[in-house]
């Protein structure tokens, strides 16, 4: 969790400049129930030898794989180049890890009203035995609203980062299983390249917090739940309690460069 911890320090010294990662909080084990939403694996640069889960992550088709541009830039920052992808419902040691290529969006960080922070790795074998989610037709929040339907839609999140705070003497401490975890928000807010979601347990949503960065929010949630992924999670409150920002593959920024790498509905 070194990669995780370095992350998640710097953008906290950043919290009203740069985004910053996030994890399922009030949610359950997800077993095998989103086989496709995988771990972001880097080795530790200050231990040789030793991978650990940055951020999460979808699989779009059978080599590329989506999550958030802050995490790619963040390794490559530190020089990383080499990063795998498991979709092991519990990262260890033993598991399964697919080597791959960054591509961090060239725009990234944009600007305040789009950050472009997309990201894909392209893995260097398919995955096999595992069908890729669905991205979203284009525009399609746009006319979720004018039908009316926005403002009562369910949300699954998916992600393997830490759980929620727990206080004890020191403060707040989020702990972490590395295990891919989910949670369901209920809809908050929307502009022209985020979702808001509220992750109030108080109102009976659960959500996201730091590690969960670049996982998915799927429309719809139990019975109604899609495999269409809708938007990847972004940010959030500093204690993970209160909101999840999330960027829309609806639009047409995240669309063309989705289009890069894969065939777009």
């Amino acid at each position: 969790m070194r990669l995780r911890s370095l992350l998640l320090t710097g953008l906290l010294a950043l919290a009203f400049a740069a985004p910053r990662a996030e994890a399922i909080t009030y949610g359950t084990s997800d077993g095998n129930a989103h086989p496709y939403v995988g771990a972001l694996v880097a080795e530790d640069w200050l231990r040789a030898g030793q991978k650990d889960v940055l951020c999460s992550g979808t699989l779009i088709s059978p080599t590329v794989y989506v999550t958030a541009a802050h995490c790619t830039t963040y390794l490559e920052s530190l020089g990383i180049t080499q990063v795998w992808v498991t979709f092991d419902a519990a990262f260890s040691s033993k598991a399964k890890l697919y080597s791959g290529r960054m591509y961090s969006h060239p725009g990234y960080p944009g600007n305040e009203h789009d950050s472009l922070d997309i990201a894909v790795v392209v893995l260097d074998q398919p995955v096999r035995g595992i069908t890729p989610a669905r991205l979203p037709s284009a525009g399609l929040f746009d006319a979720m609203k004018a039908a009316g339907t926005l403002a009562s839609q369910l949300f699954t999140n998916v992600g393997y980062g830490g759980q929620e705070r727990v206080i004890d003497a020191g403060g707040p401490v989020i702990g972490y299983l590395d295990t891919r975890e989910v949670s369901v928000s209920s809809f908050s807010a929307l502009n022209d390249t985020y979702l808001r979601l509220s992750q109030n347990q108080a109102t009976g949503n659960s959500g996201t917090c730091y590690g969960d960065s670049g996982g998915p929010q799927f429309l719809g949630a139990g019975a109604g739940e899609t495999n269409i992924i809708v938007s990847t999670t972004i940010t959030g409150d500093s204690q993970c309690v209160s909101t999840n920002v999330d960027y829309r593959l609806d639009t047409p920024s995240a669309r063309a460069f989705l289009a890069q790498f894969v065939a777009l509905p």
